[in-house]
């Protein structure tokens, strides 16, 4: 009777209910045991995490080129690294900058775009004639109407 009986996890399965040998938890059990993460949009089909960290850091980087769409690019495309907080940390921190370069950089546009169509003439007055780009032809005199 007594040998039967035995107080090891290993050999009792109904003791053993944590299939998890480390003691330490991990944080993103949940997470990930629920589905796979992927670090961008389109799943399986997409890069794999490494290729991946280096799309994201050209399309930053090439974001302060003048091309800050590519933020939008970027934000849109690693998607998934933006919702999930920390999934892949070194990847949310190019993800996470393009994002806030490119509301800066559409606040900025915005701005300007609102400044020029509301305020116009009245706001800068004789200088207006000189910024706005309408009126090239007349001054260099290629209209014919001068």
């Amino acid at each position: 009777m007594e040998a039967s009986r035995s107080d090891d996890p290993n050999l009792n399965p109904i003791r053993n209910r944590n299939p998890n040998p480390d003691p330490t938890p991990n944080p993103l059990s949940n997470m990930i045991s629920s589905a796979h993460i992927w670090p961008t949009i389109d799943g399986p089909l997409g890069l794999t995490e490494e290729s991946a960290l280096d799309y994201a850091r050209r399309f930053y980087k090439f974001g302060f080129a003048l091309l800050p769409w590519l933020w939008a690019v970027n934000c849109f495309y690693f998607w998934p690294v933006l919702r999930h907080r920390r999934a892949f940390p070194q990847l949310r921190n190019y993800v996470v900058r393009s994002a806030i370069g490119f509301s800066v950089f559409t606040a900025l546009l915005l701005a300007w775009a609102l400044t020029f169509s509301i305020g116009g003439e009245q706001l800068f007055g004789p200088v207006w004639d000189k910024l706005v780009m309408y009126n090239v032809a007349d001054r260099l005199g290629l209209s014919g109407l001068a």
